[in-house]
């Protein structure tokens, strides 16, 4: 008798191991090479907030609306600094953080929502503390000059200026998406570094990483020989034995 397929799904944060050293940029061949051309590849105005952001995770999806009726007016200042507590205890809140575990990447779909800093430099720092990897958004996201002096990892469409209230609710946790163009689904792994943002459907993602990691390490190898007839001191983006090491720990 023949065996049963298996219908054991892979474990999302075992395989995002295997991107650990990737660039975007491989990826993104390995998903060309099995004929996902350019399917996973955000649009590219969703970008880091700062240069050298790099992480892989799996994700976490939220989906968000526009909101429906705007923020009334508070006049009282201390009204005014609890404008989020009174906006939530009369429209409702949909709790999603407590989902959140190390390794995830939040993949947020703001809806369309005019500007709205939905994230900002505190409480994305609340998501790196229950372990986040990244945070990307296809809306806004605000107090940028300190999420880049935090050097938290969060990659935007635009800087935003505004607040919650009346403007934005979260909708749903962890159900399919789209972000930048893009399908996600909750366990997908996804990446970015300065250029851009991707995302690799999870039931493709271990033979793309695969295929990336001989990409990538052709590439150190070549560069290399560039580095070496120029005269330049190797750096961490040449150093192929480290991750040469790295994947052989991994078998």
């Amino acid at each position: 008798m023949d065996a049963k397929p298996s219908t054991t799904s892979p474990d999302p944060f075992e395989i995002v191991q295997l991107y650990k050293f990737l660039r975007v940029t491989d990826v993104s061949d390995g998903m060309d090479g099995y004929g996902y051309f350019s399917r996973g590849l955000m649009d590219p105005a969703i970008r880091p907030l700062w240069l050298g952001m790099k992480f892989w995770g799996v994700a976490f999806t939220l989906r968000c609306v526009p909101a429906r009726r705007p923020m009334w007016p508070l006049n009282d200042p201390e009204k005014i600094l609890d404008a989020h507590g009174i906006w939530f205890h009369e429209i409702g809140k949909h709790s999603w953080q407590q989902g959140v575990k190390a390794g995830h990447v939040i993949i947020t779909d703001s809806g369309g929502t005019p500007e709205c800093g939905l994230w900002g430099s505190e409480n994305t720092m609340g998501m790196m503390e229950r372990g986040a990897a990244g945070i990307v958004t296809d809306g806004h996201c605000r107090d940028t000059a300190e999420v880049a002096l935090q050097k938290t990892p969060v990659c935007a469409r635009a800087r935003g200026r505004t607040i919650v209230p009346g403007r934005i609710e979260v909708i749903e946790s962890q159900v399919t998406i789209g972000c930048g163009g893009v399908q996600v689904q909750p366990g997908d792994i996804v990446g970015c570094d300065d250029d851009g943002v991707i995302a690799v459907p999870l039931e493709l993602a271990e033979k793309v990483a695969l295929a990336a990691r001989m990409i990538l390490l052709k590439d150190m190898r070549d560069r290399e020989k560039h580095y070496a007839r120029l005269g330049l001191p190797r750096d961490s983006t040449i150093d192929y034995e480290t991750a040469e090491k790295y994947y052989a720990s991994l078998r």
